[in-house]
């Protein structure tokens, strides 16, 4: 059993903001072998993440190992890393001692709904799955979540769990729009699958940022936790012999029969 943090937090445009928000929640994750946050909890989206872009050994990923080495806890959270002209979007992994163990830039940039990301953001090119509390993790950023080839190159990678951080923007049915991809990814692949937001923040932001709805989705697609719009943070279990018993029934990874090498 591994106990899983999910942590949706307000985004601040201060990194120095959003560093403090991160050590109280870590705080507050008590008894949690790994703690999620959102997508650019470094700052908010943006044009001055090109200016607050920060590399992986900068004050913000250091100061956020530093807090997961104090409380024994692995991390994931969402960073922007500078580039040439443009960022890296960017998800760490540290384990519980704050080594980094992992980075997984994100692949499909969101230039749908009136946005262009890819005028701030370079795309990555490679999946990541990466071994964090006893597990495999499979990493996903926002808008990967529309795409299920990205996912299912992560299980045959070998991940037994999808970490989804997002800071999914709101608007006409993008709430539903997450919920039903969520719970899609989760279902078809028969994966746990941990979906962490920016909680909504008008007090910081004009447009209110981000739909929170973080999320723990079973093998089977069963929500078994979700945060709704409120800032919080909640510790939940994952059993592994969920997922051997819906593999058992529902063994539709053996059944693929599209891009599968037979020989």
């Amino acid at each position: 059993m591994t106990r899983i943090a999910l942590c949706q937090v307000p985004v601040s445009p201060d990194p120095s903001v959003n560093l403090t928000r991160v050590r109280e929640a870590l705080a507050r994750a008590e008894g949690a072998d790994l703690a999620i946050f959102p997508e650019a909890t470094l700052t908010r989206y943006g044009k001055r993440i090109t200016d607050l872009a920060e590399p992986l050994d900068g004050p913000f990923v250091t100061g956020v190992a530093e807090a997961a080495r104090r409380h024994g806890v692995a991390v994931i959270a969402g960073v922007f890393e500078p580039g040439q002209g443009l960022v890296h979007n960017t998800a760490v992994a540290l384990d519980a001692s704050g080594e980094l163990r992992g980075a997984y830039r994100k692949i499909h940039l969101f230039d749908s709904f009136g946005a262009k990301e890819s005028g701030l953001v370079a795309p990555g090119a490679e999946p990541v799955v990466v071994e964090l509390a006893g597990l495999r993790v499979g990493l996903v950023t926002c808008y990967d979540i529309r795409f299920p080839e990205l996912t299912r190159a992560l299980v045959d990678q070998g991940a037994d769990m999808f970490a989804v951080i997002a800071a999914w923007g709101s608007g006409p049915l993008k709430e539903d729009h997450w919920v039903t991809l969520v719970r899609a990814r989760a279902l078809e692949n028969t994966m746990w699958t941990a979906a962490v937001g920016q909680a909504p923040n008008p007090a910081e932001s004009s447009d209110g940022y981000g739909v929170g709805r973080s999320m723990l989705v079973d093998p089977l697609g069963v929500v078994r936790a979700d945060l709704g719009s409120s800032a919080g943070v909640q510790v939940v279990e994952l059993d592994p012999e969920v997922t051997v018993r819906a593999r058992s029934a529902l063994p539709c990874l053996e059944h693929r029969v599209l891009g599968v090498n037979r020989s």
